[in-house]
């Protein structure tokens, strides 16, 4: 964790896994996190990008694509 920022890293995860951890990071989040950053990858494909951008847009604050291969959940505003 840096500065609020929580870091899940889903490489070698399909789909399910990856929506088993990000939601065990979103239930296990303190008052001091206020971003989850998804580091997805996309040379494999787009699959657990795609899912995390559309599965978690109504869920959080608000998604915030980084690059091709980070997103980041806002949980709350810093």
């Amino acid at each position: 964790m840096t500065g609020g920022i929580v870091e899940i890293d889903l490489h070698g995860k399909n789909a399910y896994q990856a929506r088993v951890t990000i939601d065990a990071a979103l239930r296990r989040a303190r008052a001091g996190t206020y971003r989850l950053r998804i580091i997805h990858g996309y040379q494999g494909g787009t699959v657990l990008r795609d899912m995390v951008r559309q599965e978690y847009a109504g869920r959080v604050l608000r998604v915030v694509p980084l690059d091709q291969g980070r997103t980041d959940l806002v949980l709350r505003e810093f």
